[in-house]
This record gives structure tokens, C-alpha cells and sequence, in this order.
């Protein structure tokens, strides 16, 4: 479900008329978050790695608002809940797109989502579906070969995109401490810092639970 904003009321309005102009809306942040907690869960109980830092950075952008805004024919919507759309690499060496539904229990979003990567894996192209294009998803990539300071995203500048991107990348230990590369980019008419690093505060907090 979802809910069309007055913007005449919205204390964005003016953020977001005035950033929906640019040829380049988004904006992005890296940073790394503390997976040293995380990662041992998935040692000892023998987590899937990707599923488990996917499903918490799911539930934290659903619970900030803004990452649940999407523009749609000039308006901006709220949606109530958002899901995966992530990349799933196949044994080629290529990748295809995937829809994961956002399940608050962990075990059936690993359950659901084993299906799909299956499926993904056993199909060949790029696999741009009907669910692969919805916009009420967070377009999700992971990078585990190699560790970044800093990303960017391939973007259709003619397109009025609104879907946050968010990417992992390999994790360094550091002191003792595991560190995990997050890169977040969002509409910058519909999120500022503010919000991303809200997001990232809960990302942690559930790594941590």
C-alpha cells in the first residue's frame, strides 16, 4: 500500500522541487559499519553471510520514513513497507536481478529468498522483470571481492529514479574489529544526510542484536 503526499504541507517541498531539477538528484556517502558482532552469528549458527547483512539493512531502511518515498508521475508517494531488489551472481560470471520480499522474520525472508536466488542462478540475461523494476524496493548490490572507500552507480539520466541504492563490499579486520563498506545513495529531494545516517544507526544496531 501506499500514500500520495500533500506537498503543499510537506516540510520538503521546497528540498524537493528544488533538488528534482538537477540532472544528478543523488547523492551518495561510504562508510563502513562494525560486522564483528554479525559475523559471528553467522559462524556460530550458520547464517547464509549475504541474506543475513541483507535482511537487517532491509529492516532498517524500512523503518526511516524517507528511504519509503518514491516519486511517481511528479508526486511522492510513502509506501508502508519496502523489499530487496538485489543482484545474484551466477557461476558464469554474470549477474541477474532479483525481488526479495521483506519478511520481518528472518527465517522465512531466507527461506523465500534461497527460492529466488535459485532461480536467478538457473536463468541467463539480466532478468529485468515485471518485480525486478518495481520501485518499491531498495536496489541492493554486494561486492565481496575486494574492499572500497568510494562507489558510483550507472544512471539513466532521462529516467526520474527514486530508488535508493545501497552496496556492500568485502570486510577488513581492523584491530580486531571487522569492518563491512556500505555505500548509500539516495534522492536528495526525498533524504538528506540526516536520514542516511539514521539508517546506518539502525543497520548497526540490528548487525548487533
Amino acid at each position: 500500500m501506499k500514500t500520495k503526499l500533500d506537498l503543499d504541507s510537506w516540510n520538503r517541498k521546497e528540498h524537493f522541487e528544488f533538488f528534482g531539477g538537477f540532472d544528478e538528484p543523488f547523492f551518495g556517502i561510504t562508510t563502513t559499519v562494525d560486522f564483528t558482532k554479525g559475523y559471528q552469528k553467522i559462524k556460530d549458527l550458520g547464517y547464509p553471510y549475504f541474506l543475513f547483512y541483507l535482511h537487517k539493512s532491509l529492516l532498517a531502511a524500512n523503518s526511516i520514513e524517507a528511504f519509503r518515498y518514491r516519486i511517481e508521475n511528479d508526486g511522492v508517494y510513502l509506501y508502508n513497507k519496502i523489499h530487496a531488489s538485489p543482484t545474484v551472481g551466477r557461476e558464469d560470471n554474470t549477474f541477474g536481478f532479483a525481488f526479495m520480499e521483506c519478511y520481518d522474520d528472518f527465517e522465512t525472508f531466507v527461506s523465500e529468498s534461497k527460492k529466488e536466488i535459485e532461480s536467478v542462478k538457473n536463468s541467463a540475461g539480466l532478468r529485468h522483470t515485471d518485480n525486478a523494476k518495481r520501485i518499491d524496493t531498495v536496489h541492493y548490490s554486494s561486492i565481496p571481492w575486494y574492499n572500497f572507500t568510494g562507489l558510483s552507480h550507472a544512471r539513466h539520466f532521462q529516467f526520474k529514479d527514486s530508488v535508493p541504492k545501497i552496496s556492500f563490499g568485502k570486510y577488513t579486520k581492523v584491530e580486531g574489529k571487522l569492518n563491512l563498506p556500505v555505500s548509500v545513495h539516495v534522492h536528495h529531494g526525498l533524504a538528506d544526510g540526516y536520514h542516511v545516517g539514521k539508517y546506518l544507526e539502525e543497520f548497526q544496531k540490528l548487525l548487533n542484536e
